[in-house]
């Protein structure tokens, strides 16, 4: 990231630097946007808010794409109210950038396959291979067991079970909400669809 580059920054040129720093922070772990929060509906329990992992940017169709275990209750949230709104923010730069818009879940299909193809002999692989859901409770035995036996009874799922957790969320960004927070002056843009395009315009902080 470099914030002495858009010093007096065009619309035009801001949208393509933010554009730029997604595709970075999903190529690079240490970006600190590589790790935006997301935030989507429940019915019963209103607005929930984590931290997901930014997994792949296609700056072309505006297309986000993070990993989850599809029996996560943010999966149920998603395929009842597909809005919802990622969350990025550089403490090096004083930049916030908020991206709204849909997420497509997908568990099955050649977006999850290949995917799960490259990462199923990962340890990344562990997240999505439990047979426990997200947010289950369990015994304290259970919490306090090694982590070696809990991958060998993770194992021991069958690869169709296995992959029947993994899913893809696919963000298409409809809205891009950049504030800059600076001694100098603080400075905000949002961008938003318009057909094909996101028209950008500056804003009140």
């Amino acid at each position: 990231m470099n914030a002495t580059s858009l010093s007096g920054p065009t619309l035009e040129a801001l949208g393509a630097t933010l554009w730029r720093e997604l595709a970075g922070a999903a190529q690079d772990r240490a970006h600190e946007w590589r790790q935006p929060v997301l935030a989507t509906v429940c019915p019963e329990f209103g607005p929930q808010a984590r931290t997901v992992v930014l997994r792949e940017v296609d700056v072309a169709s505006r297309t986000l794409l993070l990993y989850t275990d599809a029996r996560s209750p943010k999966v149920a949230q998603l395929q009842a109210d597909p809005r919802a709104q990622l969350l990025c923010w550089s403490r090096a730069l004083g930049w916030q950038l908020r991206l709204g818009g849909r997420i497509l879940v997908s568990t099955e299909g050649l977006d999850v396959t290949s995917r799960w193809a490259l990462l199923r002999h990962t340890r990344a692989a562990q997240d999505y291979l439990s047979p426990q859901r997200p947010g289950q409770p369990i015994a304290a035995t259970e919490a306090d067991a090694p982590a070696e036996g809990l991958a060998e009874t993770e194992r021991a799922d069958s690869s169709r079970a296995e992959r029947a957790h993994f899913a893809v969320l696919r963000l298409r960004v409809e809205r891009m909400d950049w504030l800059s927070l600076d001694p100098q002056g603080h400075r905000r843009a949002v961008f938003d669809a318009r057909d094909a395009e996101l028209s950008g315009r500056w804003c009140v902080p």
